[in-house]
């Protein structure tokens, strides 16, 4: 089920209904806020309208800094459609009890909310809320949703601060994630070209392996070492076809029109196995490429150096 109002501008999709932490991220954008927007039941169908072509451009949580990745959104770009990322939002993700005004914390008996949410505040609901019976929701705002439109006061729902706005609710506790740096990557999404370089980017492709053999995975890496390229993530995921037969998803510091990551990519096709690119787009936070720039200088000069001394050749 998709909610959409109808203006004639741009289209972006992302996980409904309001409140939700991903809309709390796309609102950061000043370009995606003005877009139309389309709230998608689930994130798959938030990945699968933008492939279809029913929305411009998605918008999807990717990663938690607690909970690792979130493999329903990795998986369906991986395995279930083409599209590029475009670029990465990060936000820090507070948590908060919402309560039906008047409500107060000892009379909570059941608690609503998405099983991720949950298991971002298990110190705190084990210590505030030790018997309270935990209730799953597609996401924290459709929690939040649900305990507006009808559910009785004994009812708490973990959500965000926009969420209790919109709906009308109350913030009976704030900030209950158990870790106070908690943060969450969103990911921008579209049928799109690459986004242009900027000198500050991130490149995301899939590795799917030619052969796995005692240091296949090391000569992988070796090539972005060789390159001095920073990994900022590496993660293996079931390719879905046998048992113990694994992918690996990397995230590395560069763009595509990089010549040393051009130069990597094209070795790593050549020798290692298939490689799905994902995208080369602007990376969020500080500025650190400067250890990739002079290894980009190395490599030119090495490759000068290299084009001089074939001139010799009889």
């Amino acid at each position: 089920m998709t909610e959409t109002a109808s203006s004639g501008a741009p289209t972006i999709g992302y996980l409904g209904p309001r409140g939700t932490f991903t809309e709390q991220a796309l609102l950061t954008q000043a370009d995606l806020a003005a877009m139309e927007h389309r709230l998608i039941d689930t994130i798959a169908d938030v990945v699968f309208a933008t492939h279809e072509g029913d929305v411009d451009m998605g918008f999807v949580p990717i990663e938690n800094a607690i909970e690792g990745s979130v493999n329903v959104t990795i998986d369906t770009l991986a395995f279930d459609t083409d599209l590029l990322i475009q670029r990465e939002v990060i936000i820090p993700i507070v948590m908060n009890v919402l309560v039906r005004p008047g409500t107060t914390l000892d009379t909570v008996t059941t608690v609503l909310s998405h099983p991720v949410a949950d298991a971002q505040c298990r110190i705190w609901l084990r210590a505030n809320l030790p018997d309270a019976h935990m209730e799953a929701a597609r996401s924290t705002a459709e929690a939040v949703r649900i305990l507006a439109e009808g559910r009785d006061e004994a009812t708490a729902a973990i959500g965000t601060a926009l969420a209790a706005e919109v709906y009308g609710l109350e913030v009976a506790a704030a900030d209950i994630e158990d870790h106070p740096e908690n943060s969450t990557r969103f990911v921008a999404i579209a049928r799109e070209s690459v986004p242009a370089a900027t000198g500050h980017d991130k490149t995301s492709i899939v590795i799917f392996q030619r052969a796995d053999r005692p240091g296949s995975l090391l000569a992988i890496l070796q090539e972005f070492a060789a390159r001095s390229i920073n990994l900022t993530k590496l993660e293996s995921r079931p390719t879905k076809q046998t048992l113990g037969d694994y992918c690996f998803l990397i995230d590395f510091e560069g763009h595509v029109a990089d010549e040393l990551v051009g130069d990597c990519l094209k070795n790593i096709v050549a020798k290692h196995g298939h490689v799905k690119f994902l995208g080369s787009y602007p990376a969020a936070g500080a500025d650190a490429h400067g250890a990739r720039a002079d290894a980009t200088e190395a490599w030119t000069s090495a490759e000068s150096w290299l084009a001089d001394l074939r001139t010799h050749l009889g």
